[in-house]
């Protein structure tokens, strides 16, 4: 969902929900996260496999350095606000 159209929704809940409401729609949208952003730690052996990945990619020139996957952010940001 583009920025504009989240500013659009939290503009109409700001004008049509009370504070009790948008209090607990912030608490739910919280927990809501909460849940989506807790997986399952890895275990060492997991751990230990994706560096070694990391280290066999690194070494086979499969990587991209912090500059390319900012400028890939970016445009992608400035693409969705066209």
């Amino acid at each position: 969902m583009s920025t504009q159209a989240l500013t659009g929704l939290r503009d109409y809940l700001y004008g049509t929900l009370s504070t009790n409401d948008m209090m607990w729609l912030v608490e739910e949208l919280q927990n809501y996260i909460r849940k989506e952003d807790s997986p399952e730690p890895y275990t060492m052996e997991e751990l230990h496999a994706r560096i070694a990945k990391s280290e066999r990619d690194a070494k086979e020139g499969r990587f991209r350095t912090h500059e390319e996957i900012f400028t890939e952010l970016l445009n992608e940001e400035l693409q969705e606000a066209v």
